[in-house]
């Protein structure tokens, strides 16, 4: 696989070691709480029969949980082989080969090749990127219906966590880095592209949204029921 800059093959690296451990602490310890909000969020916003479409996907246990939920599909995109590799595995053994589809690369620079989906899913994928802006806007181009994710709060103590971080990678030489961007400004790119908040959580570290697209179709009673289920649930 040919990735585009230093800070990609750093990625790809740095998460193809971690692709093991992460299936073995899954089924271990199962989801995040963080996740767990997430797929709080996913239900209400409706996920039957839905396309799925997950960015920085990991060994695929989220989208794979939504398929035995009732989602129909889910294409996995990661930047590390190992993690796509450890997500065919994890598909195969659960009866869902066929209704998955994984892809290596990333997704800037991939998009175009990419079917649109019914929801987008960025579960600890927006702050794994510089150009931000370019990520979020390419992938809301490619989602019908529902766009999630989950991000680093603007926190004091997440960004002195990040900071370590960034020395410890440069102390293995590592050119990947993650970022704290501003929630409120990625908030701002969604709602231009045509959807409306439904979700949101948070934990200390971690904040959660998930976003239904507006219709102003009567015609569209499957989406204003979503809007309706998703408008009852109150953030925390």
């Amino acid at each position: 696989m040919d990735y585009c800059c230093p800070h990609d093959i750093g990625a790809a690296r740095l998460f193809s070691r971690m692709a093991r451990w992460q299936r073995r602490r899954y089924e271990k310890h199962g989801f995040l709480e963080s996740q767990r909000q997430l797929l709080e969020g996913l239900a209400q916003a409706g996920m039957t029969g839905a396309a799925l479409l997950e960015i920085g996907c990991g060994v695929g246990y989220l989208h794979q949980h939504l398929l035995d939920q009732g989602a129909a599909r889910a294409t996995g995109i990661d930047l590390a082989e190992k993690m796509i590799g450890q997500a065919r595995e994890t598909a195969r053994a659960r009866g869902l080969a066929d209704r998955t589809d994984y892809r290596v690369g990333d997704f800037n620079e991939i998009a175009d090749s990419i079917e649109d989906a019914d929801a987008t899913i960025l579960d600890k994928v927006l702050c794994c990127y510089p150009d931000v802006e370019a990520l979020a806007k390419k992938s809301l181009a490619k989602t019908r219906r529902v766009y999630a994710y989950t991000l680093p709060r603007k926190r004091w103590w997440v960004r002195l966590g990040v900071e370590f971080m960034a020395a410890v990678l440069w102390g293995f030489r590592s050119p990947f880095r993650s970022y704290v961007h501003d929630p409120s400004v990625i908030e701002t790119w969604v709602t231009a592209g045509g959807f409306e908040k439904c979700y949101e959580n948070q934990t200390a570290v971690w904040l959660t949204q998930v976003y239904v697209r507006r219709s102003d179709r009567p015609r569209d009673r499957k989406l204003l029921g979503d809007l309706q289920r998703c408008g009852e649930a109150t953030p925390r």
